[in-house]
């Protein structure tokens, strides 16, 4: 018998090791060390096996995560539409569209809340981030307690890669000193593409590969939407080419369709006239074909179209053909996007295990946007600036809308048009056109009924934990040290199947001051403002009117029954303070345009640059609004010598030092309501020179601001140009592009030669403020 069983010890220790699933609620998974024996060298040592990477959960799927930007329920035909979207129409098919799916009703919160798995305000991040403040709801930060699931999923084996939109890093973060930790890279992607703010142009984009700025493309047909399918589809194919079994997860945001709305004219020219009926007209027969869909139940209601919005026969000619024209625009820009993302789900689905790919694509991270106004506009900004009259549509401007020179948005009315059959738009999240968006999820591997609608009521925060469950990952418990938050969000995976209930009961709503509270099928919303009003300090919300709807049989919000049930209301109302202080959307600040461009006082009056930098965000740049300042640019010169020696800003405004054929010239763009250049009449001669910029500010007082000056161009002392601005920006001149020295990234301020990279040698570029 001892001998029997000294036998089995010995072919027990002499068998491989059953391999073990390493511990998933800590990370990062601690590596593993060599178990074996080592002796004096590797003679008496047992054989040495290579150490291996973290494996993911076997069966884990490839997940892919499409995000659109500022898109509406009622815009795309898969969900009752006028815009062509085949590439939804395949994936709702083979999977399952969810008709009660919510955002968080605006850009950066929507897009913490999908990372992170938990409420926007809980991570951090209330409002986009160029607005962010001191308080825990809205830091603009996402704690590390709150670790994104890109961080979780490739700590647990996965490849993961970020392309586009990502607007989570703060822009006082966003410069070449960094912290770095704020960035997409820190947040779990092994590498990103794309740019931090809350849109860019779609011709002449400000990127980022990885924290390095991308100098400008030189393709005269570039456009952003195709760029970033065309570098997923190559980061896919390296994944799979060097290791087919590596699960990854790619996560595309598009820049697309927030303004600018930019298209290829072909893609324009094929809604030529689609439009001319008008947004009532539109909603009626949006309404009419959801039904037909069954993306809405056959007993809903149209709501009716607000106040602020006219009614399409009260326009004139002038203003139908206008206003027609900038949605057959917009309608280009959508329908070129979900085009190009077709492309990448071709290509995910042709890979290794492309039916065991989980793909979920969510078209919009808020409704669409009303923030182009009454008449849309050709410049989004503008109205902080407070030129939003110069920069109206008019029918001179509508051969070139869509192109690079314009930072377009369309009418408000077609935004309430695309939220087809809800109320309001972008940023009301008392209603749903702010929050309900389109979301298709498909999984060839797991989902075998397709072309289904799931009703159950899901919101973004959902998205995280659904793809832990899937990639058969738990939500840690600790990371990197950092004890983690509990998830707010559910897994969605249990109401793929049919008959599955409802998976969660609750959701509260907030941005500016814009409240909503759903509860067992209620809904109580407060609505305090609309979107194009950028100054909204002396507004209250305590005085907001709260109505009352009952979701399970009123999907689209169209009955108040507050007068017939104030006490479930008051139950409401308190219920909703009660999650405003469990998830940090305490204190609520409703101010807008008064937060834009906040930042603490810089003690500095003197600044030195160095080529190279690029995309230098306003919010840690030298500020040169309001004020008197010189610019000083040094190196060595060539009277041949041509590009940018130092700018801010693009198209929506800004300015520009440069040599042209060496001669010195200043270019000032007025928030797109003029252009100015004071240039010199002679080059430079060849050799060492100081050229200057001087601005005297015509303004006294901190209080007049935006005032005119006289530019003064000096080269070694001696003046060569001067010429006067007769305003200034006061504000903001981008929200989207930053400064840059010796190049120009992202659009130009001017008519003139681009990219514009310096061709001489440019040492460096000093400004003194005063």
């Amino acid at each position: 018998m001892r001998s029997r069983l000294v036998s089995l010890l010995a072919l027990a220790m002499a068998a491989p090791a059953l391999a073990q699933e390493p511990p998933r609620t800590s990370l990062p998974i601690p590596e593993q060390g060599f178990a074996g024996k080592v002796g004096h060298s590797f003679r008496d040592s047992d054989p040495a096996t290579p150490s291996k990477p973290v494996e993911a959960p076997k069966g884990a799927p490839n997940i892919v995560v499409i995000l659109l930007d500022d898109s509406g329920f009622g815009e795309y035909a898969t969900f009752g539409g006028a815009v062509p979207s085949p590439t939804m129409e395949r994936l709702a098919k083979e999977g399952l569209r969810f008709n009660r799916f919510h955002t968080a009703g605006i850009c950066s919160p929507t897009r913490a809340a999908l990372l992170t798995g938990r409420n926007p305000h809980n991570a951090g991040v209330g409002i986009v981030t160029e607005l962010s403040t001191g308080y825990d709801g809205y830091t603009g930060v996402i704690p590390q307690s709150t670790a994104p699931v890109a961080k979780i999923l490739r700590e647990n084996g996965y490849a993961t890669a970020m392309f586009g939109k990502n607007h989570n890093t703060p822009a006082t973060e966003g410069g070449p000193a960094g912290p770095f930790n704020h960035w997409p890279n820190a947040f779990g992607f092994d590498y990103f593409y794309g740019f931090n703010a809350w849109g860019t142009s779609q011709f002449q984009p400000l990127l980022f590969e990885n924290n390095r700025p991308v100098p400008p493309s030189r393709d005269t047909d570039y456009h952003l939407t195709q760029d970033l399918a065309d570098r997923a589809i190559s980061w896919v194919e390296g994944v799979k080419a060097i290791n087919p079994d590596r699960p990854y997860f790619l996560y595309i945001a598009t820049g697309a369709n927030h303004a600018p709305h930019h298209a290829p004219q072909a893609w324009i020219d094929r809604f030529e006239g689609k439009f001319d009926g008008g947004w009532d007209t539109y909603r009626k027969q949006a309404f009419a074909r959801q039904k037909a869909l069954g993306v809405i139940p056959r007993d809903a209601k149209l709501t009716a179209r607000p106040d602020a919005i006219l009614a399409w026969d009260r326009l004139t000619a002038e203003q139908r053909r206008i206003y027609a024209h900038e949605m057959e625009v917009a309608a280009g820009f959508a329908a070129h996007t979900d085009h190009e993302l077709g492309r990448v789900v071709d290509a995910v689905r042709a890979m290794p295990g492309g039916e065991n790919t989980l793909i979920i694509y969510i078209a919009g991270d808020n409704g669409a946007s009303a923030e182009g106004n009454a008449g849309g506009t050709l410049n989004e900004i503008a109205p902080a600036n407070g030129f939003e009259k110069e920069n109206q549509v008019t029918a001179a401007s509508l051969a070139k809308l869509g192109s690079a020179i314009y930072n377009n948005n369309y009418p408000a009315g077609w935004a309430w048009a695309m939220n087809t059959p809800f109320q309001y738009y972008k940023q009301v999240v008392s209603h749903l056109g702010a929050t309900r968006n389109p979301m298709i999820m498909s999984w060839p591997a797991q989902i075998k009924e397709g072309g289904q609608v799931r009703t159950q009521f899901a919101d973004v925060t959902d998205i995280a934990p659904t793809l832990l469950a899937a990639a058969h990952v738990p939500p840690p418990a600790s990371v990197d040290g950092v004890a983690q938050k509990p998830v707010d969000g559910v897994s969605l995976l249990a109401v793929t199947g049919d008959h599955a209930p409802e998976v969660r009961t609750r959701q509260y709503f907030e941005v500016f001051g814009n409240r909503a509270i759903y509860d067992k099928g209620w809904m109580a919303s407060a609505k305090l403002a609309d979107p194009w009003n950028p100054d909204r300090a002396a507004l209250d919300p305590d005085k907001a009117k709260w109505e009352l709807y009952d979701l399970d049989h009123d999907f689209t919000q169209a009955r108040d029954l507050a007068a017939r049930d104030p006490q479930r209301l008051e139950g409401l109302k308190a219920l909703w303070w009660e999650e405003a202080k469990r998830y940090n959307v305490l204190p609520i600040d409703w101010r807008a345009g008064e937060r834009l461009g906040r930042r603490d006082p810089d003690p500095r009056t003197s600044f030195t640059l160095y080529p190279g930098m690029a995309g230098i965000p306003e919010a840690i740049a030298p500020v040169i609004r309001n004020r008197s300042w010189t610019i000083t640019a040094e190196g060595d010169f060539t009277a041949a010598d041509s590009g940018m020696l130092i700018t801010q800003g693009g198209v929506t405004g800004g300015w520009g030092f440069r040599l042209q054929n060496g001669r010195p010239a200043f270019d000032y763009n007025l928030s797109g309501a003029d252009h100015f250049r004071i240039e010199a009449d002679a080059p430079i001669a060849t050799g060492s020179h100081a050229i200057v910029a001087r601005f005297d500010y015509d303004g006294k007082t901190p209080a007049e601001r935006g005032r005119g000056g006289t530019i003064t161009l000096l080269v070694d002392g001696k003046e060569v140009a001067t010429g006067r601005l007769p305003r200034t920006i006061p504000n903001i001149f981008s929200l989207n592009e930053g400064m840059d020295v010796g190049a120009d990234f992202g659009s130009p301020v001017g008519d003139y030669p681009f990219p514009a990279s310096f061709s001489g040698k440019l040492s460096s570029v000093r400004i003194d403020v005063k």
